[in-house]
């Protein structure tokens, strides 16, 4: 599910910087990539062979943040019938990674690219991910081209995917696409995208998924002290998104048709978790009627509220429990990702994801009706294990840095008070549990002398704020 927060740190104080280091240290996050490494990407990028299939005619554009270098994904949508085809194009990781070799070792090691602070640790090194294999504009590379039918209500009806040598003509920012598509000016294929875009938002409503807008937040440098900011979502990244999704969906119904591969997995949410984001929306003073389900509720949250902002990260703890599930003959038993209400798959962010490279060559084989290359099908077995440590290692990474930043947000506050609600309590100490405070967004550990008022308002003092340390904490009187 492409649904990730992302922190961007525009302080420079010292007290950051040195936060910001000691996190890489303590997770032992990787450093620069070793010369074997580096020097077996500049080969492979300078001698790649191109696939025969030349679909260079398509003008493909690709929408990312400004200022990225790997893209993964290049775009192309046109009428077709009384329908739509989606060509959508991944970069070709395998034309450039032989198994085995030093960027091979290297990306099982990493398994992801990781993101936080405002810096990228990446999962193949610079001479692939931001050049030879990105799909970059004007620049002809090999890459997997997905097409996907669909009808006029947006949904699937055939898929296949093939290796074709592609270039994309145009490279639009986030930024710059929603202007165009609100000035006017974006042309045919972003107006398509905004159009399919929306039908297959309807889709998920109509399946009971959702997709959770995350914002992104910023913390910044303000009269002496730290602002945390949150920048919401653009309708276009939520239509970009809903492609990669759909294409996700497409990959898994062609690996449960053939019985091989590798599914990205949630299982349904644990109603404690649910009661317990009712709490938060009452300490964000956001409204959940009774009868309102998970789903309804996200759909009605507004990003460009700052509670709402701060409910939707919180919402974000429905998607623990989410795993990967390779088989090969028999199906797993349980396929689904609950928040997407669908089979789905990794497929699309080989660049940034060691998965996907696998998930493609299995699709490709597939629709190809050739065995599975033996170096993917010998893999699939341990990705999944490969995959959730690196994923463990990314949520610890995004954890810190948040801890980071709400201890710098509150620094200068100690002794003051703030209005929240509790939203948990200790099944073995019921004086300390987590209160949730709507002023700043932020939830933290309390406790208090007495039992703590599970869902009630209170007025609690910050007791602690703590950069070494990376702790915030509150005190009931």
């Amino acid at each position: 599910m492409p649904n990730n927060l992302v922190v961007r740190v525009k302080a420079s104080s010292p007290e950051i910087q040195a936060g910001l280091a000691a996190i890489a240290k303590e997770l032992e996050l990787p450093g620069d990539f070793p010369a074997d490494v580096t020097a077996t990407a500049e080969r492979a990028a300078a001698d790649v062979v191109l696939p025969e299939q030349d679909r260079t005619d398509l003008p493909f554009l690709t929408i990312d943040p400004a200022g990225s270098m790997d893209l993964d994904q290049a775009l192309h949508i046109e009428r077709h019938d009384d329908g739509y085809v989606v060509h959508y194009a991944i970069a070709d990781v395998a034309a450039f990674v032989e198994p085995g070799d030093a960027v091979d070792v290297e990306a099982n090691k990493r398994g992801e690219t990781l993101y936080g602070a405002g810096t990228r640790i990446p999962l193949h090194p610079p001479a692939l991910s931001e050049d030879a294999a990105s799909l970059l504009p004007d620049q002809v590379r090999p890459a997997l081209l997905w097409t996907i039918r669909l009808d006029a209500t947006g949904v699937q009806v055939d898929v296949r995917v093939e290796r074709a040598r592609v270039r994309s003509r145009a490279r639009w920012s986030y930024v710059d696409a929603q202007k165009a598509l609100d000035d006017g000016t974006a042309g045919e294929v972003l107006e398509l995208l905004r159009e399919v875009g929306r039908l297959r938002e309807q889709q998920e409503v109509d399946r009971g998924g959702i997709s959770l807008p995350l914002p992104e937040q910023e913390v910044d440098e303000a009269d002496g002290g730290f602002q945390l900011v949150f920048r919401e979502q653009l309708p276009v990244e939520q239509w970009n998104a809903q492609i990669s999704l759909l294409t996700g969906m497409a990959a898994a119904s062609l690996m449960v048709g053939a019985k091989v591969g590798m599914l990205r997995t949630l299982p349904p949410a644990d109603p404690r978790d649910v009661a317990r984001l009712r709490r938060v929306a009452k300490g964000l003073r956001i409204s959940w009627p009774q009868d309102m389900e998970y789903p309804a509720f996200v759909r009605s949250l507004d990003p460009t509220v700052s509670q709402h902002q701060a409910m939707i990260v919180a919402c974000t703890r429905l998607l623990r429990g989410s795993g990967y599930a390779a088989f090969d003959g028999d199906l797993p038993e349980q396929r689904l990702h609950s928040a997407i209400a669908a089979e789905y798959a990794h497929v699309t962010a080989p660049l940034r994801r060691l998965g996907d490279r696998y998930v493609g060559e299995v699709c490709l084989a597939i629709c190809a009706g050739t065995p599975v290359p033996d170096w993917a099908a010998s893999a699939l077995p341990g990705l999944p294990k490969i995959l959730q440590d690196s994923a463990r290692r990314a949520g610890a990474y995004e954890r810190a840095v948040l801890d980071l930043i709400e201890a710098a947000v509150l620094a200068d506050r100690v002794g003051q008070q703030f209005d929240g609600v509790v939203t948990s309590v200790r099944d073995d100490e019921a004086t300390s549990g987590v209160v949730v405070l709507a002023e700043v967004g932020v939830e933290a550990p309390v406790t208090s002398a007495q039992p703590l008022p599970l869902g009630e308002d209170v007025s609690v003092t910050l007791a602690t704020a703590d950069l070494a340390a990376r702790k915030v904490a509150f005190t009931l009187p």
